[in-house]
């Protein structure tokens, strides 16, 4: 076991035992150097330990190597990018089992202090998504490493789980933004769905013509499409409870009917919506500038919806009543 000189690159050969008891080797050449060589063989051996004096960074190599098998790709690609961009560079090169609450705290406060060119900070939400990222960290090394405690429960939480009120557009104002896309049939039906049926951008864009029952006019939500590394990816849908059959107002029925008609040689599984979420942005962002109704995101289209569903409600309550 050790470091050697291969002609003019050095490699790496070491003997571990895996999950099993098993003795196994490993081999790594290439590096230029015999630093570089030295590194990678004490990161190797530390993240083969089953215990917790490593280095932080090197226990990350095992946290994720765990999530990536458990995880949905789309949610393992936004933790690790969570992770790697604020929380790893801090906290890489400190033994695990030494991190302290103090180290937690002082962490904290960079982020609470953070301002951007412009001035501004991190929302109260994103806060507490970057904080529970790493209790998340430490609560697994306590579950299956035997790490003594988890200093992020005395450092205390930042951030807020709920963000401010949701912006969302009257039927008035959507009405506006929809005559700016008009002229693009398969974008204005992506945003009647949207409005109107209060689903994901992500289970509209994985819709296909077999998900659609014209004649019940339902839609059935059983996937979710996002692109990732430039990939087109069909995953299921956020959370079990996301799968479910939306029913489509008459009117909405018949604009899709209408919409379909049109479609000439599209498969039953072939998405119906060949466009990404970014195009959809695009045009959200130029429909507010040329109508100019009140600037809100793609996802607040769901507050929309539920606020336009609660209006309905009250006012089916009130004719009741009356």
């Amino acid at each position: 076991m050790g470091v050697y000189k291969e002609g003019k690159n050095w490699k790496v050969q070491v003997y571990y035992k895996d999950w099993q008891g098993n003795r196994k080797r490993k081999q790594k050449r290439g590096f230029r150097t015999k630093g570089e060589a030295k590194e990678w063989e004490r990161d190797f051996l530390q993240q083969q330990s089953q215990g917790v004096d490593i280095e932080f960074g090197n226990f990350l190599e095992i946290y994720y190597k765990d999530m990536d098998v458990r995880l949905r790709e789309n949610t393992m690609y936004t933790k690790r990018y969570i992770i790697d961009l604020k929380i790893k560079p801090y906290f890489e090169k400190k033994i695990l089992s030494e991190i302290t609450v103090a180290d937690v705290r002082a962490w904290q406060n960079e982020l609470l202090t953070y301002k951007d060119k412009n001035g501004k900070g991190y929302s109260p939400t994103y806060l507490k998504t970057v904080n529970c990222q790493l209790t998340a960290i430490f609560n697994y090394a306590m579950r299956y490493y035997n790490l003594q405690d988890n200093p992020c429960r005395k450092a205390g939480a930042i951030g807020k789980s709920k963000g401010e009120p949701k912006d969302f557009w009257m039927q008035e104002e959507f009405n506006a933004f929809l005559e700016t896309v008009s002229d693009k049939p398969e974008t204005r039906m992506a945003f009647l769905l949207l409005y109107w049926t209060g689903m994901r951008i992500g289970e509209l864009l994985a819709l296909t013509y077999n998900d659609i029952n014209l004649e019940e006019k339902t839609i059935s939500i059983n996937k979710s499409y996002q692109r990732l590394k430039g990939k087109d990816m069909i995953t299921q849908p956020k959370t079990p409870k996301s799968i479910r059959v939306i029913t489509m107002p008459d009117f909405l029925a018949e604009e899709f009917r209408e919409y379909c008609s049109h479609l000439y040689g599209i498969m039953k599984k072939e998405r119906l919506f060949r466009f990404t979420k970014s195009h959809m942005e695009h045009c959200m962002a130029t429909g507010i500038e040329r109508s100019g109704v009140k600037r809100i995101r793609l996802h607040d289209l769901r507050h929309s919806h539920v606020s336009l569903s609660q209006g309905y409600f009250w006012d089916s309550l009130s004719d009741c009543l009356r």
